[in-house]
C-alpha cells in the first residue's frame, strides 16, 4: 500500500519544496495539494465538515506553481492534486498544464479531481450546482482525448473540441485520475474514466461502500478502480485494517499551520 501525505500549501503554510524534500526523505510517495480559486464572501454554502470555514481555504496556491516547486526539488515523489477543481477551470488550458507538468516531473502527476462543494463559488466561474458532475465529466473526457490522441476532437453537452493539436503529450498517455467524493456519483465517474476512487473517511463501515464500488463497476462491466483514501488518521492498526481491504493508498494530512516538515517526520515515525 502506498502512503502519500497532503497540505494546504499556502502563504501562510512551511514552505511546499521543504515539505516536499521532508517526505522524500522520510520514504513517502506522494504529496497532494489542494486548490480554491477563491471564496466568496457571503459564506452561505455551510462547511461541509461542519463549524467555523479554516482560513487556509481562502489561501491556497495554485496547485500546478507549487507542485512544479515541489517537483524541482524531488526526484521520485509523486505530485498529486486533492482536489483540482476542474469544474472551475478552462479544460484545454488545464489538460495543457497538467501534461507539461507531468513531462517536466518526470510523469510524476497524479490528477485528483473534484466537483466542488461551495455553490457561490461554483456560481462564479458559471457552473450550476446540480451540473458540477457532469460538467466535469465532460471536462476531464476532453483532456484524456487531448493527452492519448495526436488530432484530439470531443464533442460533449458541457465541453467540446473541434479536431486540434496540442502538445506536449504526458509521459503517463493515461494519466491517473483520481475522482474525490463519497457517494455513488463519484463511483460511477471512476469507474467510467477508467480512474481511481478517493473518498475520505465516513461513519459508514469502508467494506459497505467497497462493495457498492465493486457491484457498480461489475454493473457497468469495468474493473474495480483502485482506491485511494484521503486524510487518513496516522495509525498503524487503521492501516492494516485499509490494507486488509485492498486500498491501494492512504494520504496523511498535514498541518496548515506549524511545523509541517516536523509533522512528516513524526508521522513517519509513526506509519512507516
Amino acid at each position: 500500500m502506498h502512503l502519500g501525505v497532503a497540505l494546504f500549501a499556502t502563504d501562510l503554510t512551511s514552505d511546499i519544496r521543504d515539505v516536499a524534500r521532508a517526505a522524500e526523505d522520510a520514504g513517502f510517495e506522494s504529496i497532494f495539494v489542494a486548490e480554491h480559486t477563491h471564496i466568496p464572501t457571503s459564506r452561505r454554502t455551510p462547511y461541509p465538515m461542519g463549524g467555523e470555514l479554516p482560513p487556509e481555504y481562502a489561501r491556497t496556491y495554485d496547485p500546478f506553481v507549487a507542485l512544479t516547486a515541489a517537483g524541482a526539488v524531488t526526484e521520485k515523489l509523486l505530485l498529486g492534486t486533492g482536489v483540482c477543481l476542474v469544474v472551475e477551470r478552462d479544460p484545454i488550458v488545464l489538460a495543457k498544464e497538467v501534461s507539461t507538468l507531468d513531462v517536466l516531473s518526470g510523469g510524476r502527476m497524479l490528477l485528483g479531481v473534484g466537483a466542488g462543494w461551495n455553490v457561490e463559488e461554483l456560481d462564479h466561474h458559471g457552473v450550476a450546482f446540480a451540473d458540477r458532475f457532469d460538467v466535469l465529466a465532460d471536462r476531464v473526457r476532453l483532456m484524456q482525448a487531448l493527452w492519448t490522441q495526436d488530432e484530439a476532437a470531443y464533442d460533449g453537452t458541457h465541453a467540446r473540441l473541434e479536431p486540434s493539436w496540442q502538445w506536449p503529450k504526458p509521459v503517463q498517455p493515461h494519466v491517473p485520475v483520481l475522482v474525490g467524493g463519497g457517494g455513488q456519483r463519484a463511483m460511477r465517474l471512476a469507474i467510467d474514466l477508467r480512474g481511481h476512487w478517493m473518498p475520505m473517511p465516513s461513519k459508514d463501515k469502508l467494506a459497505a461502500r467497497l462493495a457498492t464500488l465493486a457491484d457498480l463497476a461489475s454493473a457497468a462491466n469495468a474493473p474495480t478502480p483502485p482506491v485511494t483514501m484521503y486524510l487518513v488518521r496516522p495509525d498503524r492498526d487503521v492501516l492494516s485494517h485499509y490494507e486488509s481491504l485492498g486500498i491501494d493508498r492512504c494520504v496523511f494530512l498535514l498541518p496548515t499551520r506549524g511545523d509541517a516538515v516536523a509533522a512528516v517526520r513524526d508521522i513517519a515515525a509513526r506509519v512507516l
